[in-house]
């Protein structure tokens, strides 16, 4: 089970959810979108302390901040997006600012995860969480320190 300053990631994104005040509701929203949508994706925090999904790799994340919700997707410059959604400039990284539960159940929101998901299962795509676990089985970083990840 993956963990995060000693809890189960589970657990500290449960407490992130919570701590995210008047987002709360569209966090806990865009979390069951994905668990419902995207069968056997795995939920668990990046390195950056960002909760993500894993599907053949990652899959997409989310972020609270003060005005809205960030959801994005790993491949979604990939994506097709009809109704002018996504944010970003990035070779990959696309985002989408969800800031009400209207935002997050709007259809388009969902078929970019679909879209998304369908990409991940069709070609695996390696990314942060396969590199955690090569940088664990390595076992030190170039400081001569033990790596910890939260895996």
């Amino acid at each position: 089970m993956p963990t995060v300053e000693g809890r189960e990631a589970r657990v500290w994104i449960d407490e992130y959810v919570k701590k995210a005040g008047k987002l709360s509701g569209v966090a806990k929203m865009v979390r069951a979108l994905v668990k419902k949508a995207v069968a056997g994706c795995e939920e668990y925090v990046n390195p950056w302390k960002i909760p993500t999904f894993d599907l053949n790799g990652p899959l997409c994340f989310y972020m609270v901040t003060k005005e809205h919700v960030i959801f994005g997707f790993m491949r979604g410059a990939m994506l097709r997006d009809p109704g002018k959604l996504l944010e970003g400039t990035g070779k990959y990284l696309r985002h989408v600012k969800l800031r009400s539960a209207a935002d997050v159940g709007r259809s388009e929101v969902r078929a970019l995860l679909e879209q998304a998901a369908k990409l991940n299962r069709k070609e695996p795509v390696t990314g942060t969480k396969v590199q955690m676990k090569q940088s664990r089985a390595a076992g030190t970083r170039k400081n001569g320190r033990r790596a910890t990840t939260p895996d």
